[in-house]
């Protein structure tokens, strides 16, 4: 119960800073849940609440989506995912872990030192970026830091930016998904007490996240998330070397 009580807390704070940011639920359940699953089933059992987060964002959003952006960019994303879930299956959970943990340290050291607000993608710099943060999204279930800097080389506006990034992850969600249930399906099925309460918590906390981190300033949040994403990441690497 111990455990399933930090799941619980962890998914509901992953549903609350995904509904602010944009993403944030795979970079923070991902490594929980590897503790107990192994990073392999763990990213694959993510998926579930991620989807779950993710289609009820994008409901909320739904009017603000961009759709040439998501047609031309989100196919290559979805296609890029498709094949980093099919390396997922190969590769191994101390391999996993330090890829994850990398794209980690990538995500919060471009938002502590604003690397993310400064970087402009060329058009066909911005599809390769889309194929490589699918692909990403498909082997470790990390691909949000990447695709939000890749989609800043679209001229779009907020809402559209935050609507057409979930409608992407949808995408990738969708072409990765099939995949895990072939080749860790009874794993996850194992493991559904766990999946069930990171769905819950992460739904709770979509639906409650603008409420509750309205009133943090926007720059205080981001950089709380950055630090979170380090702490994360250097946690994983440690336990990769084990």
């Amino acid at each position: 119960m111990g455990f399933l009580a930090i799941v619980l807390a962890a998914a509901f704070a992953a549903g609350s800073v995904a509904s602010v940011v944009g993403f944030g639920i795979g970079s923070i359940l991902t490594p929980l849940l590897a503790v107990r699953l192994g990073m392999r089933v763990a990213v694959a059992a993510v998926s579930i609440p991620h989807l779950a987060g993710t289609a009820l964002r994008f409901w909320l959003l739904r009017r603000h989506v961009d759709r040439r952006v998501l047609v031309t960019f989100g196919i290559a994303s979805a296609a890029g995912g498709l094949g980093g879930a099919l390396l997922q299956s190969r590769a191994s959970n101390a391999s996993l872990a330090i890829v994850l943990a990398a794209l980690l340290l990538l995500a919060a050291a471009s938002e502590l030192f604003g690397l993310a607000r400064r970087v402009r993608l060329g058009s066909t710099g911005a599809w390769i970026a889309g194929a490589v943060s699918g692909m990403f999204g498909g082997l470790v279930g990390n691909q949000g830091g990447i695709r939000s800097v890749a989609l800043l080389a679209f001229d779009i506006e907020k809402q559209a930016f935050v609507a057409t990034a979930t409608a992407i992850a949808l995408l990738v969600d969708a072409a990765r998904m099939p995949v895990y249930l072939v080749t860790t399906g009874s794993d996850v099925r194992a493991a559904w007490p766990v999946v069930d309460v990171a769905t819950l918590g992460v739904v709770a906390g979509t639906l409650a996240g603008g409420h509750l981190l309205r009133r943090i300033p926007e720059s205080a949040f981001r950089r709380i998330v950055a630090l979170l994403l380090f702490v994360l990441a250097a946690w994983l690497l440690t336990r990769a070397r084990l």
